[in-house]
């Protein structure tokens, strides 16, 4: 709104620089851009983080299967994979175990896990991610936090895309600032040194 009032007030003022008429400009073509571009280049990369995330997780969900495993015995010694539950207290106050499961392909491991949630005993049974293979992984990423993570990024892009108009702008007017500078000491120096000194 600013640079829309400084545009009409240049407009057809005798005081008027060029200067002043390229600032106001470049503070509605700034303008212009936060209200109108940014936020299309936030859409435009959330959509296409979203997007590819949503590729990702199809892929998991495809490679990954999720089976029982049943508790063979309690171990103190540390796994090779971290069991992975959906929560992360559940996580934290696991426990190691030496578990076996079933692939997906039919094929039988027995295997230690740690981190295999902090209640179970032998013969209990806890949900695991393999792959086909039956390889132990981590669970899919959610599609709900894929799309957090798109927003996010969205947000992010368009920060930064404002920033960078913003410093655009920034420059361009301390380089209008520099010529004013540059015409006001050519000015001083072509008034001369009797300057303001009144003739008798």
């Amino acid at each position: 709104m600013r640079a829309v009032v400084g545009l009409r007030r240049w407009r057809h003022n005798p005081l008027r620089r060029q200067t002043d008429l390229v600032e106001a400009w470049v503070a509605l073509g700034a303008l212009l851009l936060m209200f109108l571009a940014v936020p299309a280049i936030g859409w435009i990369s959330g959509t296409l983080i979203d997007a590819e995330l949503r590729r990702t997780i199809r892929a998991q969900h495809e490679e990954r299967h999720r089976t029982d495993a049943l508790v063979v015995r309690v171990d103190t010694a540390p796994g090779r994979v971290m069991y992975d539950p959906e929560s992360a207290a559940e996580r934290a106050s696991g426990r190691p175990v030496i578990a076996k499961w079933t692939a997906p392909d039919g094929s039988r491991h027995t295997e230690a896990v740690r981190s295999a949630p902090a209640t179970v005993r032998a013969g209990d049974t806890f949900p695991v991610w393999t792959d086909r293979g039956g390889q132990l992984t981590k669970r899919p990423a959610d599609l709900a936090a894929a799309r957090t993570h798109a927003v996010l990024a969205g947000i992010g892009v368009a920060a930064v895309a404002a920033a960078l108009v913003e410093a655009a702008r920034r420059l361009m007017v301390w380089n209008l600032n520099q010529r004013r500078y540059e015409r006001l000491e050519l000015a001083w120096v072509q008034a001369g040194p009797d300057w303001g000194v009144s003739s008798k």
